[in-house]
């Protein structure tokens, strides 16, 4: 098990929750109020910065409840290890109406991930079986 130190940085802010013993993500919750207006977006404080290791990335992940029961759902993000600022979600709405974020809300889940380190060198390429066949190429 890893250990990843959360600063809390307001009383509103709360440690990342595992809502069952197997769960992958970590609920993560508001810490205001935020109104995400009608087909449109908003950024949702968190109060909590993460230390997350030099060898881990944090993805931000929508909740499918909160996106089939409200149609609100959190846009996929990326949080590096050598950030400490706020971990802030940004909330897409696909509903006609504002939709209003209760501070303590679950938003999004983290799920935590190994980077893999790479170099990337100009070169040519070898031949696949699929080649260049991009969106659609294996068909309906």
């Amino acid at each position: 098990m890893r250990e990843v130190i959360v600063r809390l940085l307001r009383p509103s802010g709360r440690l990342p929750h595992q809502a069952s013993p197997d769960a992958a993500g970590y609920d993560v919750f508001a810490a205001d109020d935020v109104v995400v207006p009608a087909r449109g977006r908003a950024l949702v404080p968190t109060a909590i910065a993460l230390g997350l290791p030099r060898d881990c990335e944090a993805q931000v992940r929508p909740r499918s409840g909160l996106a089939l029961h409200e149609g609100i759902s959190a846009h996929f993000g990326t949080i590096d290890p050598d950030y400490r600022g706020e971990l802030m979600v940004l909330l897409w709405s696909h509903r006609d109406t504002d939709y209003t974020v209760k501070a303590g809300e679950r938003v999004a889940q983290i799920v935590l991930a190994p980077i893999v380190r790479a170099t990337f060198r100009e070169g040519e390429l070898d031949d696949t079986a699929r080649g260049e066949g991009g969106f659609g190429h294996t068909g309906r």
